[in-house]
């Protein structure tokens, strides 16, 4: 089952209220709640009182992206969990550290994949699961380096997320998600061209995303399809690349898209 929602930090203008009504009118049907605005670390009442919200509305806490880096963030990671578990969050996303995989002495690797172990042991104590961008700048910044990291880190409650890397060609993102799909537990979704300053609308992209998301339909399991960022940061083009993602989602007839589906 993959299940369309979006990032808060989309739209870091707008309040709690806000993105949620939006959310709701958009037809999705959860939220990644962003620790650096929205749900801020620490604040164990406005988790609270975000993740009651959420769910009066019909709809479900996706995550908590907490944008913790694994490399001596000043916040404690039980902080980090603790607002998490306030949020009622299943997932708590993360940075793989603040190097690129090119950049990383085999010391610093091992201690970013010591920590996320550590991290994965409390985490799966609390009965909540961690998850790793995929993402420039950090060890998970190209498809065999992200897959090893996974692979050194081998927790059962460590994940990966997966985007499509600016500039990558789709063969090498069809790859990617093959390397990664062991772990995969959550994908962001946007349309950009090679300047990740310039955003499409998705249907754009729909030919690139019916490829990336039938390769994702294939792998077992539930994952959530996050729309991260939107053209011109508009809230009507959210609305499109909404309507857009669930119509991706959607099967076209019982014969299709078997294993993708809607609540």
């Amino acid at each position: 089952m993959i299940k369309p929602g979006l990032v808060s930090i989309t739209f870091r203008n707008l309040t709690v209220h806000e993105i949620i009504d939006a959310s709701v009118k958009a037809g999705i049907q959860g939220i990644e709640w962003g620790g650096d605005i929205h749900v801020p670390h620490g604040d164990i009442e406005e988790a609270t009182e975000t993740g009651r919200k959420t769910r009066e509305a019909g709809l479900e806490v996706a995550a908590y992206g907490s944008y913790y880096r694994f490399d001596d963030d000043p916040v404690p990671f039980s902080t980090i969990l603790n607002t998490a578990l306030a949020l009622k969050a299943p997932l708590i996303r993360a940075w793989a550290g603040k190097k690129g995989s090119g950049e990383a002495d085999q010391d610093y690797y091992g201690r970013i994949v010591n920590e996320a172990r550590a991290a994965g042991d409390s985490c799966a104590k609390a009965g909540i699961d961690l998850a790793f961008e995929y993402h420039g700048g950090t060890l998970t910044d190209r498809n065999e380096s992200a897959a090893r990291f996974m692979e050194d880190i081998g927790h059962p409650a460590v994940h990966s997320y997966w985007q499509p890397p600016v500039g990558m060609s789709k063969k090498d993102c069809l790859k990617g998600i093959d390397l990664i799909s062991d772990y995969l537990i959550g994908v962001h979704v946007f349309h950009w061209g090679t300047d990740p300053r310039i955003r499409y609308l998705l249907s754009e992209g729909e030919t690139l995303w019916r490829e990336y998301l039938e390769k994702l339909s294939q792998i077992p399991g539930n994952r959530w399809a996050l729309i991260e960022f939107v053209k011109d940061d508009k809230i009507d083009n959210f609305f499109r690349d909404a309507a857009a993602l669930i119509g991706m989602l959607s099967p076209a007839d019982k014969n299709e898209w078997i294993g993708v589906c809607l609540k």
